[in-house]
């Protein structure tokens, strides 16, 4: 992993994060993952929705009262970058997403850390929140999601 250590370089803390807010499972058929999820687990879909920008259909199973899910994500076309892990990989765990209140700030402190993002702006992800991604490489093989949920109530 890289940088080895750190210091905190603008006015955020140490600690970044303030919550794992789910981890994405790439899956071949949604509706067969809903199910399996449903029936072995007792999870249900809170959410479900189509983001072109990523290339996914997804959904979203809360798991109790934590505030974290469970992100199931089929590829929408098989160019897409959740087919290419699907081909490469199979299917399972995909990324590992964290929760922060400023993703322009983390990303910010991040990269002045020595942290490479895949993207210089934040791009828009699951119900409106923000996204950008920590580069495998520089997370211990982990493809690192950070999310800054959306903060408008989604319409009824």
């Amino acid at each position: 992993m890289q940088p080895e250590s750190a210091a905190p370089t603008t006015s955020l803390p140490h600690h970044l994060f303030t919550a794992i807010d789910h981890v994405g499972i790439a899956v071949w058929d949604l509706e067969t993952a809903i199910r399996f999820y449903s029936e072995t687990f007792g999870l249900e879909v809170a959410h479900q929705e189509v983001n072109e920008d990523q290339g996914v259909r997804e959904a979203m199973l809360p798991v109790g009262e934590s505030g974290s899910c469970i992100q199931l994500m089929a590829p929408l076309t098989p160019d897409s970058v959740i087919a290419k892990f699907l081909d490469r990989r199979g299917q399972g765990i995909q990324q590992l997403a964290y929760r922060v209140t400023d993703l322009e700030a983390v990303s910010e402190e991040l990269r002045l850390r020595g942290v490479r993002l895949l993207y210089d702006e934040p791009r828009h992800g699951t119900g409106g929140s923000l996204v950008n991604f920590v580069h495998p490489r520089h997370a211990g093989g982990v493809l690192v999601e950070l999310v800054q949920p959306n903060q408008e109530p989604e319409p009824s």
